[in-house]
């Protein structure tokens, strides 16, 4: 059987744990729509996801708000 190489390689199996560091007071409002449809609303909170393309792609977005690790 061949063996998919594509991007979905890439984030097998990964989770990203991601913590709003900064508030979402005076940021642009597409930014704190973004942080809120992650689950983050309160400075600290923490959550995992996936490591995929759509996550990394709204992490990327607002990663002056965000500490980001692999887990």
């Amino acid at each position: 059987a061949q063996e998919s190489r594509g991007l979905g390689d890439v984030y097998k199996r990964q989770l990203l744990r991601v913590r709003l560091v900064k508030s979402l007071i005076g940021r642009l409002p597409k930014h704190v729509i973004t942080a809120k449809t992650l689950g983050l609303r309160k400075i600290d909170q923490t959550r995992e996801f996936k490591d995929n393309p759509c996550t990394r792609g709204m992490i990327n977005s607002i990663n002056y708000l965000l500490d980001v690790e692999e887990v």
